[in-house]
This record gives C-alpha cells, sequence and structure tokens, in this order.
C-alpha cells in the first residue's frame, strides 16, 4: 500500500476497514436478499464509496486508482458481493465525465447518489424528439446488472441505430442513464457465487429519454485531460476485480492460519496448526499472493504516474491488464487451495472458505480478466498487434 495516501484516501480505508465486522455479521442476509440491503448501500453510499474515482467538481472524491483497489479489497475481505457492488457503483459513476451539464446536476441533487450499469452496448439509441424535446427511443437487454436493485440511476451501454433498425455507420457508442421505474429488472439472480450482487438482467423496451440523458465518450470533452480519464479505461473496469479477489484470498490465509489452531481432523490428536504439510501449503500461498499483490499494485502505480501527465502507453495498458488477471488467477489458487486443507470444515456456512470459494470463481467469470485478455497481450508482446485497443 502506497505510504503516502492523502488524509482522505486514509480516512475512507479507515472507514472500510470499520465496517468489516458488520459486513461479516450480514453475510447470510446479503447472500438470502441476493442483492445489498438498502441500508448497507445507503451506508456505503453515506460514506462516499459510489464516488471515489470521479474528480470532486463532478461530485466525486477524486481518489487514486491504487485507493480505489485497496477499498475494494479491504472491503472484499469482509464480503466480496458488497465490494462488487461498490466497483459497479464507482466505475458507472465515471461516466458523470462526459454527461452534460444539466444531467449531471439532476443526479446530483442527491450528494450520495448511487449508481449502477452495464458497460457492453447491449441496447440501441434511436433518435426521436418529442414536443420539441431532442432525444431517444432505447431498447435493450443488459445482463450481469450488478447492484441495480439499489440504485438511483442505472446505465447500459447503447449503440445508435436509423429509422430501419440499422447500425448507423461510425455512429458512436454511448451510455443512458435510466430511473428504476422506466425499465424492467428481472428477478433472474440465481446463483452460486457473489450472491449478494444483485447482479440482475434488465430491459428497456422502447423507452424514451432525453438526449441528455446520454454519455458519450470523454474524449473530446473539457475532462479529457484529467488524470482519471487518462488512465486507460479498461484497466480502471478491470483493476477493481483483482482487487476484490486478492483481499478474498487474504481473508481465505487468514481464516486458515485461525481456524487450524482449533481444528482437530478426526483421526488425528494433534491440532491441523502442527501439521507439516499445512505448514508448507501456507508459506507458499502467502508468496504467491504476496507476490502477485505487489505486481498489481506497482502496475497501477505506474499507469497512474504516467496518467498525471499524459496518456498511458500500450505496454503500460499490457502490464496492468496482465498483472490483474494473474492477481485474480493467484487469488482463485489460494482460495482454493485453503478451502481444501481445511476439509470438511469449509463447507459450513461458519467458515468464510466456502462464500470466498463460491465468489471468486463468480468473479474470474467477468470478460475484463478472461483468457482473451492474455492472448491479447501475447500479440502485444509478439509485436502483432500495435493498437490492442481491447487492453
Amino acid at each position: 500500500m502506497n505510504a503516502l495516501l492523502s488524509n482522505l484516501e486514509s480516512d475512507l480505508l479507515q472507514s472500510a476497514k470499520e465496517l468489516g465486522p458488520e459486513l461479516v455479521r450480514r453475510g447470510r442476509e446479503i447472500d438470502e436478499t441476493r442483492h445489498l440491503p438498502q441500508d448497507l448501500a445507503d451506508n456505503l453510499a453515506a460514506l462516499g464509496f459510489y464516488r471515489l474515482v470521479v474528480p470532486s467538481d463532478l461530485g466525486g472524491l477524486g481518489v487514486s486508482p491504487e485507493s480505489f483497489c485497496n477499498i475494494c479489497e479491504t472491503l472484499a475481505m469482509a464480503n466480496g458481493s458488497t465490494a462488487w457492488c461498490v466497483f459497479i457503483g464507482a466505475t458507472s459513476q465515471y461516466l458523470f465525465g462526459a454527461l452534460p451539464e444539466r444531467q449531471l446536476a439532476l443526479m446530483l441533487q442527491n450528494p450520495n447518489v448511487i449508481t449502477s450499469g452495464v458497460f457492453a452496448d447491449s441496447g440501441t439509441a434511436r433518435a426521436e424528439a418529442r414536443d420539441g424535446v431532442p432525444g431517444y427511443t432505447i431498447q435493450g437487454h443488459w445482463r450481469w446488472g450488478s447492484g441495480c436493485r439499489n440504485a438511483e440511476w442505472i446505465s447500459g451501454g447503447v449503440h445508435e441505430i436509423d429509422g430501419d433498425g440499422n447500425r448507423i455507420p461510425d455512429s458512436w457508442v454511448s451510455r443512458v442513464f435510466f430511473k428504476p421505474e422506466e425499465i424492467e429488472i428481472l428477478d433472474n439472480w440465481h446463483v452460486s457465487g457473489m450472491r449478494g450482487s444483485g447482479s440482475s438482467d434488465y430491459v428497456a423496451d422502447r423507452v424514451w429519454v432525453p438526449a441528455e440523458r446520454l454519455s458519450g465518450n470523454v474524449e473530446g470533452t473539457p475532462q479529457a485531460d484529467r488524470p482519471i480519464y487518462r488512465f486507460p479505461k479498461f484497466a480502471l473496469l478491470g483493476i477493481p476485480i483483482g482487487a476484490i479477489c486478492l483481499g478474498m484470498a487474504t481473508a481465505s490465509l487468514e481464516e486458515v492460519i485461525r481456524s487450524s489452531k482449533e481444528k482437530t481432523p478426526q483421526g488425528s490428536r494433534r491440532p491441523l496448526a502442527l501439521r507439516p504439510s499445512l505448514h508448507i501449503e501456507l508459506a507458499r500461498s502467502e508468496s504467491a499472493l504476496s507476490a502477485a499483490r505487489s505486481w498489481f499494485y506497482e502496475s497501477i502505480r505506474e499507469g497512474w504516474r504516467v496518467a498525471q501527465t499524459g496518456p498511458s502507453t500500450l505496454e503500460d495498458r499490457r502490464k496492468m491488464r496482465t498483472a490483474t488477471v494473474h492477481a485474480v488467477n493467484t487469488a482463485i489458487g489460494v482460495i482454493d487451495q485453503m478451502y481444501s486443507v481445511m476439509g470438511g470444515s469449509s463447507v459450513y456456512e461458519t467458515s468464510c472458505l466456502q462464500r470466498h470459494f463460491r465468489d471468486v470463481h463468480v468473479a474470474s467469470q467477468h470478460m475484463m480478466v478472461g483468457e482473451p485478455v492474455m492472448e491479447l497481450a501475447g500479440r502485444v508482446m509478439l509485436g502483432l498487434d500495435d493498437e490492442a485497443l481491447g487492453l
């Protein structure tokens, strides 16, 4: 962790730590509700966790990507679903930099506004004015809408089409913000892990919105030269996943250290903590986790340093994306091993191991940390792709 954290960043991190016992205590409730209880989401908003990365004059707190990840990692040690909702809520507010001023002012009437969103352009926008007001009719179906049941505004990616339903050549991809009552949130989040993230699908069926509800690209706006908008967009969408997985892995390691001193395996007279095989696994896991975490945060710090003065290089992007995937894969290995060494104790709801085991395997399915990222990074290393726009 960066020793030069600002007072604000230190206070936010401390708040995340202090929230830990409540998140652990309410873990079963969060899972059974299948989304965050609203009082918990409101508390996260009041603490500022949904507006971490947005510049202060756009209603945010403007923390660095490293601090954003530190907070997500800390929350995930207690509850992965909570950290996941913070990740999605905060990155959806990243779009505030490209929103028309009037729409942003409307949304910031609540300074602790909760947002959620899906980045993928799984919807269409057809230009249609109503009563002289420019606007768009939106049609779409977005999947993995984490945090949508807590949100005051819900966004989704769209692309522009003409009157015949054909995509307009060279048209921009945008994000549209809905009010919850304008769309249908489906009750389909019945899953193995990240149960409390409330990642339901949502559908817009010919919803008309004024044009100011759409957020384009930050490029070309007055916000484009801010460091947070020079920082690679896809890296910002991926690094919280790495942080969340590292947090769950750290908590799993700590759980085994604690529980192994209390557990005497069936057929044995000695506590599990006295087994040499466990000693080796703990040392190996801690070493792997520390190495992955070190590279992960080093790449983020370097990317943020570059963003202070100019756009990132392809190599910066490659390192952050591969370090993130490596962190996720390392976390999976550590959690799987900790789950295994504790034997039957791991399957009970009284052990956090079963929740971290389920959650990390769902988190790893996100496209931002999938195998195609490493394939693209390898192509860059071989000089086969000199743009790699997906990194």
